[in-house]
């Protein structure tokens, strides 16, 4: 998705220079400017966003998610033993009470040096984060879900907001 801006340059908040002849003095700075005779015509195609280093907001994302599927693919097996393997189901419990999931490449890497017992439930584990991942994470459902929350949440921000400042009396 592209979008253009054509802005004066008094507009530009005043961090960035009133001639944008390069990127070269402003590398942060996400627009490229396309001719230099009309007012100036900025040509953006995403959003930049400082802070992350090395890696970029969807990179980041990824990783959470890389956990979450170990956290749920750990959810996943817990339960599938429960139900026929309950000792290696108190293993797996007494495992996880010594050990976060917090980073789940981490965990099973730990899981692996545990035990041979361990080290099949560790392979158990990242067969169905795979699989998880791959087959029965609904992609579609999660972006239309971030979208609604995101815009439920503005909605909601912004009329509290108003609400607050405004003084306005609700019916009651």
């Amino acid at each position: 998705m592209e979008s253009c801006a054509t802005l004066p340059l008094s507009q530009l908040p005043y961090v960035y220079p009133s001639t944008l002849s390069s990127n070269k003095a402003y590398p942060f700075w996400p627009c490229k400017r396309r001719s230099s005779s009309q007012p100036t015509r900025l040509h953006c195609s995403k959003m930049f966003v400082p802070g992350f280093g090395e890696a970029s907001p969807e990179a980041k994302a990824a990783q959470n998610l890389h956990n979450f599927f170990t956290f749920v693919a750990v959810k996943i097996v817990a339960a599938q033993l429960e139900s026929y393997n309950h000792e290696a189901y108190e293993e797996l419990m007494e495992f996880l009470s010594r050990h976060s999931l917090n980073d789940g490449d981490k965990f099973c890497a730990s899981m692996f040096r545990e035990s041979s017992r361990h080290k099949n439930l560790a392979l158990r584990i990242m067969e169905v984060r795979s699989a998880y991942c791959k087959n029965d994470f609904e992609w579609d459902n999660m972006k239309r879900l971030a979208f609604k929350m995101v815009t439920e949440s503005n909605t909601r921000l912004m009329t509290e907001y108003v609400l607050e400042t405004s003084h306005v009396e609700t019916e009651k």
